[in-house]
């Protein structure tokens, strides 16, 4: 086909372009002067015109159709050609009818494992589309296997659906192109099964419901409950019908069905021990085979639909891995659906921080980001610039996040513009300032819930290109402070304190994520452990304490003012924050001094000096914290700064970190509910104790060996280990 033969339009069909009738071609014959000319070019040369056909066009030629090159030529190499579903009906290989219950497990569990696959970051084409049976589900006669196919196709649409409007996957967490085939109603390029058989979610619903009684009833009429295949059965079309409201009630984010949508789950727990439990009762893969169940899957039926890329090969999820995964991402969403009681704004903030520790999978993610922030975080962050964008003197749209970023401040410094019947808030001028001001908050927060919901590696790139906009908003803050500062509140004060203290916690976050990701070498833990000591988490107590007394100093001023009332005594809410920093900075200044008296001892390896430039390196890791407060530390004053511990004993720096970490330890030991975190916490300071109180007693004082730091028992501060 010629390149004007003819265009797709939106529908996917092919619709010829108006081609002129004067327009003539004088088509020429160049096969034989092409094959008389070649014959001058050695093996490996090639001749190409510069104009036309460059180097772009050269490597393309080179990958079509070359196996090594193209996956689409893998269909071509000596295997028999994969059966699509009408052939495979047509010669017996493909049963729609009469099949027995053992058969439709291993093709439902098989199924499973191609979702889970999808979810992991591989094509749907590979995965869950090499089922033969979800190419034509309405020509399946069996009524349980053509409710589920049906099924699995609402279910794809809901799960990108969700994954899509969170707008948190990478190209390596989440391909949502569907290749033609259509999800749902979504109309698409493709040949996916007659649009006019779509059924709506309430009739999926049905439809699963009918068979799970239908299945109930077969299972019933069987004595032997140990081998019953029906039961198993049944529990899979349970399974799949409450994960599938479930999804729909966390997509739509109703508030009033969420005792609704944690039954459902409950359910899917349930569901899913019966399913691991017999998982060996269904068909079972063969041996030294690709396709994951030996009846309805074809691995090689969409592999013309690739782009020409290397060959990819996707390894399908073992089953028992699969429904495992299953399992712990109903559990996910379970705990996901948490966040829906978190009104305070600095308590949500926490709740996505721990969550994204767990290293939960695409959709639970996704689930939560969708939970709170609903609309998604990109329409959320839309919403702000519009409301900036409206011209003066139109009513703003209401925006929900915007109440809960001033419920965040008022939580946290309770600044007098915030206070009812306060003087600084009587003017129409400083309402205005704080709105404009919690406007422009709405897409710099809603960003940061947005990067806790990517994948770990990706967060550490998003978080130093959020610091830029934190910068801004810095600045924005100071300039609120000194118009509505008010009754004696210094400039600079409430609003900036607010900023400042997420803009620490960005920064730390940032630093640790370095130490979680492996992208420091051993050399370079000490200058990070000094800032994280020295310099941030300071900062951080810093405002966590100016917080306390700004918002004390305000509601000392309420009483005041109503002398009448009884007020109850103000509560610390940020006491353990508090504490848990003290613990952090005291370890990060253990490990330090541990850092130097290594290297002081000559047990840390250096790089070679000629190919190394510690400033460099130094600036490389902390050019991401150059914002207005708090001030960066450069490497002069860094090395001024830490000159006199250059020259220090190396056991009074032993000591001196074991001092460090017998603070953190007790400080731990006060916590009276203690949670992982802080039993992982104390398992790390108890040892890094012992192990620095060996060292300065002597212990293997003229070994250079390097120690270790195992990261096994925390992300974030390892255990020191002498070998």
């Amino acid at each position: 086909m010629g390149d004007n033969d003819g265009y797709y339009d939106g529908d996917g069909t092919m619709d010829s372009l108006p081609v002129s009738p004067e327009v003539t071609y004088n088509w020429v014959d160049i096969t034989s002067d092409f094959f008389k000319y070649i014959q001058d070019l050695k093996l490996g040369e090639l001749l190409h015109d510069g104009h036309l056909f460059g180097l772009f066009e050269a490597m393309s030629a080179i990958e079509m159709m070359d196996p090594k090159m193209d996956a689409g030529m893998l269909c071509n190499r000596g295997s028999p050609k994969p059966l699509n579903f009408q052939q495979a009906v047509a010669c017996g290989k493909l049963k729609i009818d009469d099949l027995e219950p053992n058969e439709i497990i291993g093709i439902i569990d098989a199924t499973m494992a191609c979702i889970v696959s999808w979810l992991e970051g591989h094509s749907l084409a590979q995965t869950v589309f090499t089922n033969l049976y979800l190419h034509q589900p309405h020509s399946i006669i069996n009524k349980t296997l053509k409710a589920y196919c049906i099924a699995v196709y609402k279910l794809l649409d809901c799960i990108r659906d969700c994954i899509n409007k969170a707008q948190v996957f990478e190209e390596e967490d989440f391909l949502p192109i569907s290749y033609g085939y259509r999800l749902g109603s979504n109309p698409q390029l493709g040949n996916a099964y007659d649009a006019s058989l779509e059924v709506s979610e309430q009739k999926c619903i049905a439809l699963l419901r009918e068979q799970e009684e239908e299945l109930n009833k077969k299972a019933r009429s069987i004595e032997d409950e140990t081998n019953n295949l029906w039961t198993a059965l049944a529990a899979r079309i349970r399974f799949t019908r409450m994960f599938y409201q479930a999804l729909l009630l966390i997509t739509k984010r109703d508030s009033q069905s969420g005792a609704d949508c944690v039954a459902l789950l409950n359910g899917c727990s349930e569901m899913m021990k019966v399913i691991i439990k017999t998982c060996g009762r269904g068909t079972q893969p063969m041996e030294n085979s690709d396709s994951p169940n030996p009846m309805g899957f074809e691995p090689m039926i969409n592999q013309r639909l690739l782009p020409p890329t290397f060959p990819r090969y996707t390894r399908i999820k073992p089953r028992n891995e699969a429904l495992q995964y299953f399992d712990e991402l109903v559990a996910q969403l379970r705990h996901a659906w948490k966040i829906t009681s978190c009104t305070n704004f600095h308590t949500a903030l926490d709740f996505f921080m721990e969550f994204s520790r767990q290293r939960a999978c695409i959709l639970s993610r996704s689930a939560l980001q969708l939970l709170y922030l609903s609309p998604s975080p990109a329409t959320t962050a839309s919403m702000a610039q519009s409301a900036i964008n409206s011209p003066a003197g139109q009513p703003r749209p209401p925006h929900p996040f915007v109440e809960i970023l001033r419920e965040s401040i008022k939580s946290f410094v309770n600044p007098p513009a915030l206070t009812p019947k306060s003087p600084a808030a009587s003017t129409p001028q400083a309402r205005e300032f704080v709105e404009n001001f919690l406007v422009r908050c709405v897409r710099p927060f809603a960003v940061l819930l947005q990067v806790c919901g990517h994948n770990r590696a990706r967060q550490r790139d998003k978080l130093a290109l959020l610091l830029d906009e934190f910068a801004t908003l810095q600045e924005e803050a100071e300039s609120v402070d000194a118009l509505v500062g008010g009754e004696g509140v210094a400039p600079r004060s409430c609003y900036g304190t607010w900023v400042l203290y997420h803009v620490l916690r960005i920064m730390i976050a940032y630093l640790l994520a370095g130490l979680e990701l492996e992208l420091y070498s051993v050399h370079e833990y000490h200058y990070i452990f000094w800032y994280l000591y020295e310099f941030l988490y300071g900062w951080l107590l810093s405002a966590l304490g100016r917080a306390e007394g700004l918002a004390g100093e305000t509601a000392r001023r309420d009483v005041k003012r109503n002398s009448a009332r009884k007020h109850k005594k103000r509560t610390r809410p940020y006491a353990r924050e508090g504490l848990m920093c003290q613990v952090l900075q005291n370890m990060c200044g253990g490990y330090y001094k541990a850092l130097v008296a290594f290297k002081l001892q000559g047990k840390i390896r250096q790089p070679d000096s000629e190919f190394d430039n510690e400033a460099v390196r130094y600036k490389h890791r902390f050019a991401p914290l150059s914002v207005l407060t708090p001030p960066q530390v450069h490497y002069h004053e860094f090395c001024e700064m830490t000159q006199p511990a250059k020259y220090e004993n190396p056991v009074i720096l032993y000591l001196g970190g074991c001092k460090h970490f017998q603070q953190a330890r007790s400080l731990l030991e006060t916590i009276t509910t203690p949670d992982q975190e802080v039993t992982d916490l104390l398992k790390v300071v108890k040892t890094n104790f012992v192990v620095l109180k060996l060292l300065a007693g002597g212990h293997k004082r003229e070994s250079t060996a390097p120690p270790e730091f195992d990261f096994s028992v925390h992300r974030h501060f390892p255990i020191i280990k002498l070998v």
